[in-house]
């Protein structure tokens, strides 16, 4: 059995130092704002990235290009290990499909190491909580094999809930339509958008204020939890230079469930530049989507 790594996108918005001490590796995706290109994980602080989208600047995102997965990817055969690539939802990015070329392109030419590329069908920490379910597999044994196969045998049970501040970032990114975006946008309503079975951000509800929509977070966490209760021991909650707020449904959730671990990220500039500044996301285990 070989030795194997797990790699993800930087749109997976893990902190830096869970990515260091669980040996993550990462593609970083790269976004232009006010004429200038950055990498993601190397350049920017993300409060002036959001204080720069606040002053009205539209930042753009580039999408991971095979070449760039192909030298990340060879980096870790040359070393003798099998990678497991947990990607950025396909129906949003063409970052999977590319990491998914460049491993074609490897496996055909290492016979003795392999490299396994999942859709996670998920955004943000919802890619992140995916990427902590297979450490901790690993961590207990599980080869790479039955750690994929519990993947994709229980990724859709990966529930992934936002309230936004304003929908036009994600109009303009073509995330969701005109219409819904000028509807979302009425004064003091604040949408609730959820990740489908496919992969898509589909709004499904509306909340008057930013109180409303963060208790709305957590009731539909306790709607959709059920049976699942167990495999939440830990709850992941990005959010958008809105810290307060993620603390905020971070206590909700502590209270309502006992479930008193909790990890708190940012939402990097990729997910940042389609969310927007005010983005609150909670990820966690449940019955369905």
């Amino acid at each position: 059995m070989n030795k194997f790594i797990i790699t993800t996108d930087t749109t997976a918005d893990l902190p830096n130092e869970y990515l260091q001490k669980n040996e993550i590796g990462i593609l970083s995706m790269s976004f232009q704002i006010e004429g200038k290109e950055y990498i993601e994980d190397e350049t920017l602080d993300i409060k002036d990235f959001y204080d720069k989208m606040r002053s009205g600047s539209m930042p753009t995102t580039a999408q991971v290009n095979p070449e760039k997965a192909k030298r990340k990817f060879e980096y870790y055969l040359k070393q003798g290990y099998d990678v497991l690539h947990i990607s950025f939802s396909s129906v949003l990015s063409g970052s999977y499909n590319n990491t998914r070329i460049a491993a074609i392109e490897l496996n055909e030419e290492y016979t003795e190491n392999k490299v396994v590329v999942v859709d996670s069908l998920s955004v943000s920490l919802g890619e992140g909580l995916l990427v902590h379910k297979a450490v901790q597999l690993k961590k207990a044994g599980k080869n790479l094999e039955e750690i994929v196969t519990w993947l994709e045998e229980n990724k859709l049970n990966l529930c992934q809930y936002f309230t936004v501040d304003d929908l036009n970032h994600l109009y303009r990114g073509g995330r969701v339509s005109k219409t819904t975006a000028i509807l979302g946008t009425m004064m003091g309503v604040k949408p609730i958008i959820h990740v489908d079975n496919e992969g898509k951000l589909i709004p499904i509800s509306k909340a008057r204020g930013s109180k409303q929509s963060l208790t709305k977070l957590v009731d539909n966490m306790e709607r959709l939890m059920g049976n699942y209760k167990l495999q939440n021991d830990i709850v992941f909650i990005s959010h958008g230079d809105a810290k307060e707020e993620a603390e905020i449904v971070a206590d909700k959730i502590k209270e309502r469930f006992g479930i008193n671990s909790v990890l708190i990220s940012d939402i990097g500039p990729t997910i940042g530049t389609h969310s927007g500044p005010g983005t609150v996301g909670v990820f966690f285990m449940g019955e369905n989507r």
